[in-house]
């Protein structure tokens, strides 16, 4: 199997799960934290919606620094004020990574990616373990997410397996 249609396939896999994640964000919290080191709901939530297009992001740039010289800060992005603009946002995100994916070939997920920080490289991977590395990541702040819902009373949904909310299987 290629490696593109592996993180293709991955790609429909996860995106209706964080979907159902997404869809039971409650509006009007997304200042909301459980501890005032935690990241306010809205910006997690977002995070969680915009990830798959870092993918995109791996396929279509060389490196990111996230902090250049001269330039903005750190990543930043603004709550969606409704559960509809996340979801459409999420289903954009999707959107990019597909097509991105369908523009590369294996041996492009072999050349290199950096992350750098103020113009220093702070990592550097062939593509490919960027992409599965983003996967990764998204599950983390997926699960991060569940926590949020939990603590604020809305649905916790079937991700892998039943929870306490929604028993059918994943």
């Amino acid at each position: 199997m290629k490696m593109t249609d592996f993180f293709s396939a991955q790609v429909e896999r996860e995106a209706p799960v964080s979907r159902r994640v997404l869809e039971r964000v409650p509006e009007g919290k997304n200042a909301w934290k459980p501890h005032e080191k935690s990241m306010p709901l809205g910006y997690l939530s977002n995070l969680v919606a915009m990830m798959p297009a870092w993918i995109e992001m791996a396929l279509t740039q060389d490196e990111l620094d996230l902090n250049p010289p001269g330039g903005k800060g750190k990543f930043q992005t603004t709550p969606t004020p409704t559960t509809a603009a996340l979801l459409k946002l999420h289903d954009e995100s999707v959107a990019k990574a597909r097509k991105a994916l369908e523009k590369v070939n294996d041996e492009f997920l072999l050349t290199p990616w950096r992350l750098l920080f103020g113009g220093h490289v702070v990592q550097e991977s062939p593509r490919h373990a960027v992409v599965a590395d983003t996967f990764t990541h998204l599950a983390h702040h997926r699960g991060q997410l569940t926590v949020y819902l939990r603590l604020n009373n809305a649905p916790v949904p079937a991700i892998y397996g039943p929870s306490a909310d929604d028993q059918r299987f994943g």
